[in-house]
């Protein structure tokens, strides 16, 4: 039994790791700069969040202090950001949580992960594919006056198969194979545009914003009605502590939903692999695009609650709805046009943390070696990127998913409580190892990182820890079906040592 419980605890050195990126037929081209990494985190992190949930948690949250929700939020992820740069420059392996959790806490934990983050970019991945396909048929009939047949116009439009999201995936999956430096100067564009728009709303919306609009910055309290059942937060449940709409504990309410704005810097420390300098890298890549961000939302949010009361903010498009409101249509259509190209670079770099997920985790044996092999000139994960790209076409094309950013959000959530886990482990078993970026103040930082990520964990419906745990529970039988005993690690017959 213990030699059992030892082998599913057994870790793989981080010299092992980074000798299987040296692999000709397994590795990845390193061609990502510092610049590249940055461009990515803004291009993936600015996408649904700020352009729809600005309004549902301004309207329904915490009013003006919405643009509070948004530091909150961000501090939450800054914790988990250091720990992330510190493992990302010590570990520059594709994977991202799961190769650092393989380093650090064992191979079931790594697994664990790995399975949660290959669930997580999928449905992030759909998700956004689905929304960036409602905005572009809203362009196509409001400026050309186009439809689509009404059965391809997907399951949320009541048709019956979302052409235009089907499509977008297979497109960016094509990009993917081919390299990820042309997704790289694709991406950089897109992101220009995007970056554009937001600033368009900042510096226009300034000339058009009312003191009024800001009383009461902080709106009084309002206790929000009883939940039950799986609809309630878990917290709820286990301690009849109810979330406060407005009022400063409304703040952190808010900053529980709008974390899915958040999302999406994590990956790029799967990208670590194709970074040529991977220590210097990797932690300005992360904090940089981060900080960025944090910045532009936290302007986003004061002007748009000061051009529009909270209470008559649009749930579904605040920032356009907000310049129509005082009579700007120009700037209302060049910000939906905005949305619909800066939502390409969110799928598309979601697309890429899945598959590098994947390839990490065939190249370790835990999935089938042959999705490892990268293609002979590209160098690029291409028979993974291509089976998922089609998984998630598909899905994005039948399916509706309007509950599944709930699902995304504690995966993520859930990543970041292992990687700083694994930041606290890997200091007292390796003190040895070179560490570019170093977390300050450990094991503080990395526990509060996971308390408050637990803490926003404990604010999501328990139907979604329902789901979660499904996914879970699949993954633990693949594991033990396959997995463990496929594992490299575990062939050579060594548990400390690969």
């Amino acid at each position: 039994m213990s030699k059992d419980l030892n082998s599913v605890f057994r870790t793989k050195t981080v010299e092992q790791s980074i000798r299987d990126t040296e692999e000709p037929e397994h590795a990845l081209r390193k061609s990502l700069s510092a610049w590249d990494l940055t461009v990515f985190g803004v291009g993936v992190i600015i996408g649904t969040g700020i352009f729809v949930l600005t309004g549902i948690a301004a309207r329904n949250n915490a009013g003006p202090a919405t643009a509070l929700a948004f530091v909150a939020a961000g501090i939450v992820c800054a914790l988990a950001a250091l720990c992330y740069a510190e493992f990302a420059s010590t570990v520059p392996v594709a994977g991202s949580a799961y190769t650092f959790s393989y380093a650090s806490i064992g191979e079931l934990p790594a697994w664990i992960i790995g399975w949660d983050l290959v669930l997580e970019f999928a449905l992030g991945t759909a998700v956004v594919a689905v929304g960036w396909s409602g905005y572009v048929r809203h362009l196509m009939h409001t400026n050309l006056g186009w439809d689509l047949p009404k059965t391809l116009e997907g399951p949320d439009a009541g048709g019956s198969f979302d052409l235009l999201a089907f499509l977008l995936i297979l497109v960016l999956t094509v990009i993917l194979v081919v390299g990820t430096k042309l997704s790289a100067r694709i991406t950089a564009i897109v992101v220009a545009i995007k970056v554009f728009v937001v600033l368009l709303v900042i510096i226009a919306g300034l000339f058009f914003i009312k003191a009024d609009n800001y009383s009461p910055f902080i709106p009084p309290a309002q206790p929000q009605e009883a939940g039950n059942g799986l609809h309630a937060p878990l917290v709820q449940l286990l301690f009849g502590y109810a979330p406060t709409n407005f009022g400063v504990m409304g703040i952190f309410t808010a900053a529980s939903l709008i974390f899915f704005a958040f999302i999406g810097f994590d990956v790029v420390a799967t990208a670590a692999e194709e970074t040529r300098n991977p220590q210097r890298d990797m932690p300005r890549g992360i904090l940089g695009s981060l900080m960025i961000c944090t910045l532009l939302y936290v302007a986003v949010t004061l002007v748009v609650t000061g051009m529009q009361k909270y209470s008559e903010m649009s749930p579904t498009a605040p920032l356009a709805e907000a310049f129509k409101s005082v009579n700007q249509p120009f700037f209302s259509g060049a910000i939906s046009l905005g949305a619909a190209v800066g939502l390409i670079t969110v799928s598309m770099i979601l697309l890429l943390g899945q598959t590098r997920v994947f390839f990490a985790m065939s190249r370790d044996g835990l999935l089938p070696r042959v999705f490892s092999v990268t293609h002979p000139k590209y160098r690029t994960p291409y028979r993974a990127t291509i089976l998922l790209g089609g998984i998630i076409a598909v899905v994005a094309g039948f399916t509706s998913l309007e509950k599944l950013a709930e699902l995304v959000n504690i995966g993520t959530l859930f990543a970041f409580v292992l990687v700083a886990l694994g930041v606290i482990i890997l200091r007292r078993t390796r003190p040895d190892l070179h560490r570019a970026f170093r977390t300050p103040w450990v094991p503080v930082i990395p526990i509060l990182s996971i308390a408050a990520s637990l803490w926003l964990m404990l604010n999501l419906p328990a139907e979604t820890w329902i789901r979660f745990g499904v996914w879970m529970v699949i993954g633990f039988v693949v594991y033990f079906l396959y997995g463990r005993s496929h594992s490299r690690l575990g062939r050579s017959g060594q548990d400390a040592e690969y």
